[in-house]
């Protein structure tokens, strides 16, 4: 863009989308920022442009519709000159100046190399959405042992199967559409274990009632796991996995009312893959740093509380999607909407959504929430999902801290993940804390809300591209 842009997007995804669409339509100028290679963001991840044509994952997406009118929309501003479209851009810090925010970034589209990019715009919308949350158990360091993301992510980028006879693991419907397409591929779907019950949802009715399109999804996926002869196994987990140079076999149980194997119902069952999954965590780096407020969630992850038009407690700075509270995309596409919306309305610009219109977005975004809220109170995280550890199990990867050290941190008066990676090293390697964090916390203080480090740096960097901002 030759003029300087009123408002900066991170993220591509549904959210960072909508966003991007509203404010466009609002005469706004955009810079729009991600670090994958397409916008669509992980829900709609695709193969790189030159394979789509010999890869098929048309059936592991909802929504294309929408994705397709989005993103044509986004192309036809983009070369009007109001967008400003970063891809492969990795968001590392962003912070407060007097006249709005600087987002810092480094380029990596000639990747090795790594340049520094500082952008500037007087109102931020942080999108950046959601990643796996892990529980750790004996194994699950093995080769082969991946998140029911990183198996879909495999699947929409490459059409690639992880292995010929998988076991999937965890709570919640994400399951079921990963346990769909690998079965859809040719592979052997050996069981998928969900720790909750289908009778969880009989105390929150009322959300399922009033969301049809939920139960006919849900509906679709069932038959097709019939037709697959795919066992799911209600209020079970896969306790444990066994192999040498990758996973060999699972072994799953049957959980009590708390989550704790019942003796006598393990069983091995012999695998060459494994995808377990046990909701999301929000990605909140750039937030936490920028000093948002945060609020508990459902979920047991602390998300960042917003007004009800996406506002958050700094001025200037809005966020859609998961980052306000795990929903899916319909929710993030509606609050991203709703966000532009407000910053529409504090530049002083003509909004887009008539009040009609935009009472029926916040009516559906209400809905959609209550739906969200009652998932997680029928999905949640097994109380006693730490008596599967030994002592000996790993829980931090990168530093390789035990389960049975973070028990002796506990023991020495370690109340949290921050106090127990200040006696351990857990949270202190490459991913910074991200795939152990809740489970160090679950482990040091069970009943809190789990409330991620502060990362001065989100993403690694090379040393050349913080000299490159001296020049």
């Amino acid at each position: 863009m030759s003029e300087p842009a009123d408002l900066i997007i991170v993220g591509a995804g549904p959210a960072g989308m909508a966003a991007a669409v509203t404010a466009l339509a609002g005469g706004l100028r955009v810079v729009l920022i991600d670090s994958g290679t397409a916008i669509g963001g992980q829900f709609w991840r695709h193969p790189p442009e030159h394979a789509r044509s010999v890869i098929p994952t048309e059936d592991l997406h909802h929504g294309l519709r929408e994705y397709h009118a989005l993103s044509e929309t986004l192309s036809a501003h983009s070369h009007r000159g109001q967008l400003d479209l970063r891809l492969h851009h990795h968001a590392w810090s962003a912070v407060r100046e007097d006249d709005g925010f600087a987002v810092h970034a480094v380029d990596r589209q000639r990747a090795p190399q790594e340049i520094a990019v500082v952008l500037r715009a007087p109102r931020l919308l942080v999108a950046t959405g959601a990643y796996d949350r892990q529980l750790p158990f004996p194994g699950w360091d093995l080769p082969g042992v991946l998140t029911i993301g990183g198996l879909q992510a495999l699947l929409k980028s490459g059409g690639v199967a992880a292995g010929s006879r998988v076991a999937l693991g965890g709570t919640g419907p994400f399951l079921l559409p990963v346990a769909a397409g690998l079965a859809a591929r040719g592979v052997e779907v050996v069981t998928v274990c969900e720790a909750a019950h289908p009778r969880a949802w009989l105390r929150h009715p009322g959300p399922l009632l009033r969301s049809p399109g939920k139960w006919a999804e849900g509906a679709g996926y069932a038959l097709a796991l019939m037709r697959h002869r795919i066992p799911v196994r209600p209020r079970t987990a896969i306790i444990s996995a066994e192999g040498g140079a990758r996973v060999t076999s699972v072994q799953i149980a049957s959980l009590t009312s708390d989550g704790s194997p019942r003796p006598g119902t393990e069983r091995r069952i012999e695998v060459d893959a494994v995808g377990v999954g046990w909701g999301f965590a929000p990605q909140l780096d750039l937030l936490v740093t920028l000093g948002c407020a945060l609020t508990d969630s459902a979920d047991g992850n602390a998300v960042v509380a917003v007004d009800k038009g996406q506002r958050t407690t700094i001025f200037g700075l809005y966020t859609a999607g998961e980052t306000s509270g795990v929903g899916g995309a319909a929710l993030a596409v509606l609050e991203g909407r709703l966000a532009a919306e407000s910053v529409l309305a504090d530049s002083g610009a003509a909004p887009v959504l008539d009040k009609k219109r935009l009472a029926a977005v916040r009516s559906a975004v209400a809905a959609q929430r209550a739906f969200a809220r009652a998932l997680a109170l029928a999905h949640p995280i097994p109380p006693a999902w730490s008596s599967w550890l030994t002592d000996e199990t790993v829980v931090c990867r990168c530093e390789e801290v035990s389960a049975g050290v973070i028990r002796s941190a506990r023991a020495e008066g370690a109340c949290d993940h921050r106090q127990v990676k200040q006696l351990t090293r857990a949270g202190m390697g490459w991913c910074q804390g991200r795939m152990c964090g809740p489970a160090v916390h679950c482990l040091a203080a069970s009943k809190q809300v789990y409330e991620p480090a502060e990362r001065l740096v989100a993403t690694p960097l090379t040393l050349g591209a913080l000299a490159d901002l001296d020049k």
